[in-house]
This record gives C-alpha cells, structure tokens and sequence, in this order.
C-alpha cells in the first residue's frame, strides 16, 4: 500500500479478534505487523494494477443522515471506471449514472437533459474533477479514493516495519476471510487472508475532521474494458449551467 498517496483516515469500528502469530503464538490486536504482512502491504496497490481492476462499492455519509454510495468497476491500468450513484437523503434515494476518469466526469440520468440538449443527441453532461479544489464534490473524492488504490510500483516492505502499521485482527468481508491492518493516520485496509489482495479499505473524507469516513470495498479482481462516453454523447456542463443543481452530486 502506497502511504504517499492514500488519504489521511480516521479509524474505523470493525470487529478485532485474537488470532495466532505465524510461529504459532498467541496474537493480538495492535500488535506490529511481521515482514511477511510488510511485504504484502507494499505490494498491495501494485497487486490491484496487476490484476486490471475490479467491481467496487464506495460509500460516504454525509450531511445529517444523507448517504452517497458508488456501485461499479473500475479499470485500474486504464484510470477510468462507471459506476450507479444513489445519494439517499431523508428515504428518497437520487440516481445517476457516472463514468470517470482521473481527469474527467460524466453524469447520466440527468432529469431535464434530454431537452435542455436538444438535438445534440448527447446523453451525458460532463466536467472536469474538481479533485484539486478547497472542498471538492463528494463524488469527485470518491472517485479518486478508487482510482488511487492501484500504483505501478510497489513499495519497500521495510518502510512498514519502521512503525505505525499494526495487525488488527480478523473479519469475514462478503463471505471472503480478511487480515485486518491499521496504517498511519488511523486509515484501516482489510486484505484477503487466502489471495493477498485488497478487499477494503476505510479512510476518512476531506475536511470532515475525522468524524466522516469513506469506506471501498473491491471484489471480482480481473482485467476490466470500459468505453466512457465519446464526445457526441458528452456536453459540457459549462455550457449548460442551468443543470447544474439537477446532477445532484
């Protein structure tokens, strides 16, 4: 896992066992990780980019009871993804659809779109990611959350032997048996116990003083193929201003 580029995170309330050391041992929570967890900590972003990508599901709160959740694939060589977007506020639930790309987003679903763009026969509006901004859009920190869980190197294992990375414990994720890690900044990975990838990772959002977390969770790690839209199924959103408000996200 990539320290240098994974957002800062508050901890995350997961279920912690008392598990065994590989000498046989007893273990426990918070106790340090072993070289062989270093190792595959390094590794652990590389690995996703290896394997080409995966389904995700990325959920924040936020708001007073409000919730935005991403369903999707993402290609990890490529950095792109699309995804179903729900925010959930007050038991009405919004839909979109969104493609993405490290650059780029594109909504779909718009109410409203179909005649504000007239006979352009675009679909989608789309915008730049505001990623850089003081306080980008919730959905343009999601998406970088997923697309920075790949890198094309790994890291040196001896940097997570040096402090700060702990062993957490156990959980089942989805039926899938997990190692659970603790990183600096109180972020929390959780890694498949039998496969040595990625299953989910909890980091708290952008200037949401720690009381706010982002949780992705990665399934079916393969190679994936995503189209985003062309440009003459995109308009910009700049130019269409007055919809704006209805993307809602």
């Amino acid at each position: 896992m990539r320290p240098r580029t994974l957002l800062p995170a508050a901890a995350v309330a997961l279920a912690l066992l008392t598990g065994c050391a590989g000498d046989g041992g007893r273990r426990d929570a918070g106790d340090a990780v072993t070289r062989d967890e270093a190792a595959v900590l390094a590794a652990l972003l590389e690995r996703n980019r290896a394997e080409g990508g995966a389904d995700f599901v990325v959920t924040a709160p936020f708001g007073d009871g409000a919730v935005l959740t991403l369903t999707g694939e993402v290609d990890f060589r490529a950095g792109t993804g699309r995804a179903t977007a729900v925010t959930s506020a007050d038991g009405v639930d919004l839909v979109r659809t969104v493609f993405f790309s490290r650059d780029q987003l594109w909504f779909g679903d718009v109410p409203g779109a179909t005649e504000a763009l007239g006979g352009s026969g675009a679909t989608f509006l789309t915008r730049p990611v505001e990623a850089g901004e003081a306080e980008p859009p919730l959905v343009d920190v999601l998406v970088g959350i997923v697309l920075g869980l790949a890198a094309d190197d790994g890291d040196d294992p001896a940097g997570f032997l040096a402090g700060g990375y702990s062993w957490e414990g156990r959980r089942s994720i989805d039926g899938r048996p997990t190692d659970l890690f603790g990183l600096p900044g109180e972020r929390t990975v959780a890694v498949s116990s039998t496969e040595d990838l990625l299953v989910q990772f909890a980091t708290p959002l952008p200037a949401a003083d720690g009381e706010l977390e982002a949780m992705t969770t990665l399934a079916e790690h393969g190679p994936r193929a995503l189209d985003l839209p062309g440009e003459a199924q995109s308009a910009p959103l700049a130019e269409h201003p007055e919809l704006a408000g209805a993307i809602g996200l």
